[in-house]
């Protein structure tokens, strides 16, 4: 006969309490009772100036189960009264935290981020999301810029998500990227005034219960710097590989280093880094400035060793497509600042992360 709880139960009903005159089981002090195969726990909630007295109780309880066929172990043990029952040792394994998890429907994973504030990142992630998009790929783009999201300016998108069970949450589309961001939640000149657990518990609900349906790559747009949604989006979800998206200034750069170390640490593969406003060439005259000096992130990217993706130049015709709704990649699909995301593109596919 196969160990149940109800033997174990029936076999500790013949223990007596010596207080009560009743058995521990009508008694009431048998508590937090685990049968998982051969396994068995229980405590027994005693007063615990009677400890004394329940010791030999305790010793009779713990024969009585080893004597039932199918015992392998047996662990019971005294406590001191409490109004509430200790926890379920099985219920609690379930309840621990698990390790990072893939996102159903989702194949690839890939993070932008950067290490300061007002490097273009966003701007990166739209048209590169454009740029996967038209190289035939299933794209998502998760606006995780909790305190900017600019993601549906930039992708044209307005109104709100559904939801039709209240549970899941449907994304928009535009450009042939499914997108979602909180700032389909709020209102354009709204703060999101967030501590740490309420910034999670929002990443963990866009992660899980948006329906982005299958997809081959999902880019996450994260806030700039080394905080709590780049940290819980590694540590609870499988990342492929994380952009690292900088300004040649030396400032930028020095932000760049830590946001590169964080991924480092946290076990995500750098893919490589974007030197983004890299030189402006002058519409009028065609002379080349370095507005925030030349060749800093390829220097940097020797140094640490990882690639350097592409030097997207500071153009007013990439401003005006973001701001229009319509990036670059997609209103000016042939222009060389278009073709530098598109190489992009190409080479994530190559790799096979996207």
């Amino acid at each position: 006969m196969a160990l149940t709880r109800d033997s174990v139960l029936a076999a500790l009903k013949k223990v007596s309490d010596p207080l009560s005159g009743s058995d521990i089981v009508s008694a009431g002090i048998t508590r937090g009772l685990n049968v998982e195969g051969g396994a068995v726990r229980f405590v027994l909630e005693i007063d615990p100036a009677k400890a004394d007295t329940y010791e030999p109780v305790r010793a009779a309880a713990e024969a009585a189960v080893t004597a039932l066929d199918g015992v392998s172990e047996v662990s019971a043990v005294l406590t001191a009264h409490s109004a509430k029952a200790p926890p379920d040792l099985k219920a609690q394994r379930k309840t621990e935290p698990q390790g990072p998890e893939r996102v159903p429907g989702v194949n690839h994973i890939i993070a932008i981020a950067s290490g300061k504030g007002g490097v273009g990142k966003s701007t990166v992630s739209a048209n590169l999301a454009c740029a996967l998009a038209a190289e035939g790929r299933r794209v998502g783009l998760l606006d995780a810029d909790v305190y900017g999201p600019s993601q549906p300016r930039m992708l044209g998108v307005s109104g709100r998500p559904a939801s039709p069970d209240g549970k899941t949450i449907l994304p928009m589309r535009n450009h042939g990227v499914t997108m979602m961001s909180i700032g389909l939640m709020t209102n354009d000149d709204q703060a999101v005034v967030w501590r740490g657990p309420m910034l999670m518990g929002a990443l963990q609900q866009m992660l899980m219960q948006v329906q982005w349906g299958a997809l081959d790559v999902l880019l996450v747009d994260l806030p700039p710097g080394t905080g709590d949604v780049s940290m819980t989006l590694a540590q609870k979800t499988v990342v492929d590989g994380a952009i690292i998206v900088s300004t040649p200034q030396d400032v930028a750069l020095l932000d760049a280093r830590k946001g590169i170390d964080m991924f480092n640490q946290l076990k995500v593969p750098v893919l490589g880094m974007i030197e983004n406003m890299s030189t402006h060439i002058c519409s009028q005259c065609g002379h080349e400035e370095h507005v925030f000096g030349h060749g800093g992130v390829k220097a940097e990217c020797k140094k640490m060793g990882v690639p350097l993706m592409a030097e997207i130049p500071l153009h007013i015709d990439i401003r005006t497509a973001s701001d229009g709704g319509a990036p670059i990649v997609v209103s000016k699909p042939d222009a060389p600042q278009a073709q530098a995301f598109r190489d992009v593109a190409r080479a994530l596919v190559a790799q096979g992360v996207a």
